[in-house]
C-alpha cells in the first residue's frame, strides 16, 4: 500500500516541515506502506469560495484514480490511534493501493472533496496550523504502523 499526503501550501525550512520528514522517514514500507507528500499552491488572489474550489480541484488532481480518499478536517471524525491503525490495517489487508490524505487550505476543503472522501478525519476540535497538520499526521501514521507491528512504542 501506498501513502500519500496531498497538501496546500509548501513547506519550505520550517520546524513543522522537519517533524513531517522525521516521522515520513521511520515509516516502513513492508509494515504500513510508502509515505510521499505532494504540495499544491496557487498564490492567485481568490475570494475565500473560489479559493476553496481552486485547492480543491488541485488537491484531487494530485490523487491517482482508484485511490481511498481521506479529507483531514475539523468537522470530521475523530478516532482513537488504535482505531485509525485498525482502520489503516483493514484497508492494506484488503489490498488497498494507496490511500490519499488531503490537508486544505486555510479556507478549508472545498465541496469536491468533501465529496470524493470516503472519511472526513479529524485531528480534534482545535485549529492547527496547516504544516503541523502534515508532522501530526505523519506521526499518528507512524504510530499505527507501530501498532499494527505490536511495536512498544504506543502504549495505550
Amino acid at each position: 500500500m501506498r501513502l500519500l499526503v496531498a497538501a496546500v501550501g509548501r513547506a519550505r525550512r520550517d520546524p513543522a516541515a522537519e517533524l513531517f520528514a522525521f516521522y515520513s522517514r521511520r515509516i516502513d514500507a513492508r509494515v504500513l506502506g510508502r509515505l510521499e507528500l505532494k504540495e499544491v499552491e496557487d498564490k492567485r488572489p481568490l475570494a475565500a469560495a473560489e479559493r476553496r474550489a481552486r485547492e480543491a480541484e488541485l488537491l484531487l488532481a494530485a490523487v491517482p484514480a482508484g485511490a481511498v480518499v481521506v479529507a483531514l478536517d475539523a468537522a470530521g471524525k475523530t478516532m482513537t490511534s488504535a482505531e485509525f491503525a485498525d482502520l489503516l490495517g483493514r484497508w492494506r489487508d484488503r489490498g488497498t493501493g494507496l490511500v490519499a490524505f488531503l490537508i486544505g487550505g486555510a479556507e478549508g476543503h472545498g465541496q469536491g472533496v468533501l465529496d470524493r472522501a470516503e472519511l472526513t478525519l479529524s485531528l480534534g476540535p482545535m485549529t492547527w496550523p496547516h504544516l503541523l497538520v502534515r508532522g501530526m499526521l505523519a506521526e499518528q501514521l507512524y504510530r499505527a504502523q507501530t501498532i499494527l507491528a505490536g511495536h512498544p512504542y504506543h502504549r495505550s
